[in-house]
């Protein structure tokens, strides 16, 4: 490849503008970008869950039973919130992206003229001036600039810039100007390099998921040759038909899928995410609102994040009482030109007009260290006191103020001239940033901050969020063998690389750790991306943003708790309600092997399943699922649904056993025996239900008793359609009895389970 080396007051001629493009040698935007709506369609639609569904309700379908098609209702309203929220994350978040409408002031055939960025090719000769991003690579041809590189490196410190030097791609030109060649261009750029290795496919950290994948995993390798065998065993059945065995067979099959378990957790994280979103929170992915409830560790990026990456000032400590030295600084600030974090700070602090004339000026610069002004009343300096004064004293007052920013105003020549004034400068912390960590703090997460920044610089604003027992470290002289040391250790990481940023985030993973990240830059997309769940202000880099689960839209801190306690919501409440769906495909797995060996039809079909599981499972875990519940996470979801779900899927496998014999012994029709198991079944879900409400409040006593009125309006109003029958005195007296005998059955079971499972979780955490 060739390079040119146009004369950079001319610039690129059209012909070899069009000679680069004919090579490709054109930038493209390389940002991290959302799924497109198609991919997120096909993802949703085509899963395993929904052909498995698809699968059996073709095969109702196929015996011309169209009611018992009810069951793929779910099926089609998961895929709906499923698509629905997703598409309206991605929205929002390409939205967000600003960058890619960025214009660029490109000197071709001698003139200047503003072109997308898109339009840029390798050795473009670019016009930078205050206030400009730098959208690619370039060394600078002339001139001389101050940038903010605080989105790619951390720091906080403007750089000077000058002839020879690499302007990089994501800084801001913060004083000066400069005309420079285009160095890079697309993956080649600093900042696509790192958004390049944020590309890959995070593994989600989330132990639903997890569970929910694992149970489908092992239905879906037992549930084809178990539905096999049922059919063929129903087949050889008397009086035994295709249609009447694949009914039975699907009934048994669609028993042992949890398939509003999956819509119920993609409803509770969709609703999650609304609620969220009225809070100003973003949320990218969906089971990232259950990670970070379950967070211990959480790294916090120090500009942008804990400080708005922006100055302020703190106080004026006069030090010449015969010169007012608020008149003067409101004189340096109506005539200060430069953007720069500190001079911002000083315009904002002495806003108005000044009566003094301007008679000459000196720029700062930090190759000086200092700014001057000449009015009609003297000259007055402003900058680091070391580069002002040698009065001894002076330097060692200046060093009292350390925690913050010393600049020193001085009346006089350069060095000569008579100190008037301290004036104190800080980085401005995020106002909710000491309550966020405070929360933290409380929740006994461990917090650890994070910067390209000096560690003492660092150390500075850990003290002033309150963080307890800081123990700072400069990661530059770290090696990589005692890491996973260093990172137990100390709670305060400064000159912290982009790759070392997600070395860290690795290390805290493999001592065990949950570890959240919080970030704005391009520096942090690594260890946004590495980290078990990562939050990006909504001001910060448009990478950070795309690789970020959660996205705070207001930049605000406030959020952070409101996410941990929707999570916290999400989690208790669906463990409840997993539990009902669990006892169903417990129950109804070993039902399924148990008829393989009995002589009899099965004794459901699924128009009875949709009722039983509309009253004890569907209805109740949605509701449950949504109430207010901020208690702390205890103990695994898969233990603690289990322990719960055991008791009732023993007793529906005892009920439908009794069910079994009693129908043999006084051979009973299958109308009757579908009956009794509909009833007891119904029952034993009640037991679980009642369990898992109490205590009883309000709405839980109203829609406990609300489910069994409906269970019996549908028994008694929509016999024909759920295929029940009226029971005989007897056999009432039985379904009587063997309710009674539930009772004590399922409290001994619970007991046993809790006893039992409780001594095993304690040898896991040994």
């Amino acid at each position: 490849m060739k390079r040119l080396n146009p004369d950079i007051h001319i610039g690129l001629t059209s012909s070899e503008v069009e000679m680069r493009k004919g090579e490709n040698l054109v930038h493209k935007d390389t940002g991290v970008r959302t799924k497109t709506i198609k991919e997120i369609v096909l993802s949703n639609i085509f899963t395993l869950f929904n052909g498995l569904n698809l699968f059996l309700g073709l095969l109702i379908l196929s015996t011309g039973q169209i009611k018992n098609l009810l069951f793929l209702g779910v099926v089609f309203c998961n895929t709906v919130i499923s698509v629905y929220q997703e598409i309206h994350a991605k929205r929002i978040v390409d939205k967000l992206s600003i960058i890619a409408s960025t214009k660029v002031n490109i000197i071709r055939d001698g003139k200047e003229k503003q072109y997308s960025m898109n339009d840029i090719v390798l050795d473009d000769i670019i016009s930078y001036s205050l206030g400009n991003q730098v959208i690619v690579d370039s060394v600078i041809e002339e001139g001389y600039v101050e940038v903010d590189e605080s989105f790619i490196t951390g720091e906080s410190d403007t750089i000077v810039k000058e002839v020879g030097d690499m302007l990089l791609s994501g800084s801001f030109i913060v004083a000066g100007s400069c005309i420079a060649k285009v160095e890079h261009i697309g993956d080649d750029n600093y900042t696509s390099k790192i958004s390049k290795e944020a590309k890959y496919i995070k593994k989600v950290n989330s132990e639903i998921m997890f569970t929910m994948n694992k149970i489908v995993k092992w239905i879906s390798i037992f549930i084809v040759p178990l539905g096999l065998l049922l059919f063929i065993q129903q087949m050889r059945l008397p009086d035994a038909t295709i249609q009447s065995s694949i009914v039975n067979t699907v009934a048994a099959v669609i028993g042992m899928i949890p398939e509003g378990l999956i819509l119920l957790v993609s409803t509770v994280l969709a609703v999650g995410s609304i609620r969220l979103a009225r809070k100003h929170v973003l949320v990218q992915e969906l089971y990232c609102i259950e990670t970070l409830a379950r967070v211990d560790t959480i790294c916090f990026d120090k500009t942008g994040t804990l400080t708005e990456g922006k100055m302020e000032v703190v106080k004026l400590i006069e030090l010449d009482k015969s010169v007012d030295a608020n008149l003067i600084m409101q004189a340096i600030a109506y005539y200060n030109e430069d953007n720069n974090p500190t001079s911002l700070a000083i315009k904002k602090k002495y806003i108005g007009e000044t009566d003094y004339k301007k008679i000459s000026s000196i720029p700062f610069s930090s190759k000086r260290k200092y700014s001057s002004i000449t009015l009609d009343i003297g000259t007055y300096s402003l900058g680091a006191p070391e580069f002002l004064t040698q009065d001894k004293k002076i330097l060692d007052m200046a060093h009292t103020y350390k925690d913050n920013r010393v600049l020193l105003l001085t009346k006089g020549e350069v060095n000569e001239g008579i100190p008037v004034a301290f004036l104190l400068i800080r980085d401005k912390i995020h106002k909710s940033a000491k309550k966020t960590l405070d929360y933290f703090k409380n929740q006994k997460v461990d917090i650890k901050i994070i910067s390209g920044d000096s560690v003492e610089t660092i150390c500075q604003i850990a003290k002033r969020v309150d963080l307890d027992n800081i123990r700072g470290i400069d990661m530059s002289t770290c090696t990589e063998e005692n890491l996973e040391d260093v990172v137990e250790k100390y709670n305060v990481f400064g000159r912290v690389t982009p790759s070392g940023k997600k070395d860290l985030i690795m290390a805290l993973k493999r001592r065990g750790h949950i570890v959240a990240m919080t970030g704005d830059g391009v520096n942090d997309c690594l260890a946004l991306k590495e980290a078990d769940c990562s939050l990006a202000m909504a001001n910060g880099s448009d990478a950070a943003r795309s690789v970020s689960q959660l996205v705070l839209m207001n930049s605000n801190f406030d959020s952070i708790p409101k996410i941990v306690n929707e999570g916290r919501r999400s989690i208790n409440n669906l463990e409840r309600s997993a539990t009902l769906f669990l006892s169903k495909t417990m129950y109804a797995s070993l039902l399924a092997i148990l008829f393989l060996f009995i002589n009899m039809s099965y004794p459901l079909v699924p128009i009875q399943l949709s009722l039983t599981n509309m009253v004890a499972i569907g209805i109740p875990s949605f509701i449950l699922a949504l109430e207010p519940n901020n208690d702390r996470i205890q103990g695994r979801f898969i233990i603690n649904v289990i322990r719960k779900a055991i008791p009732a899927s023993i007793t529906v496998i005892v009920n439908i056993i009794s069910v079994i014999v009693f129908t043999k012994f006084f051979n009973l029709s299958e109308d009757f025996t579908s009956t009794m198991a509909v009833f007891l079944l119904a029952f034993s879900g009640f037991q679980l239900l009642f369990r898992i409400c109490y205590p009883f409040n309000l709405l839980r006593g109203v829609l406990f008793g609300g489910l069994i009125g409906i269970f019996f309006g549908g028994m008694i109003g929509l016999r024909e359609l759920f295929d029940l029958v009226w029971l005989q005195s007897g056999m009432t007296l039985f379904v009587i009895i063997v309710c009674l005998l539930d009772i004590p059955l399922f409290i001994s079971i619970m007991n046993l389970c809790e006893k039992k499972i409780f001594k095993y979780e304690e040898r896991i955490v040994k």
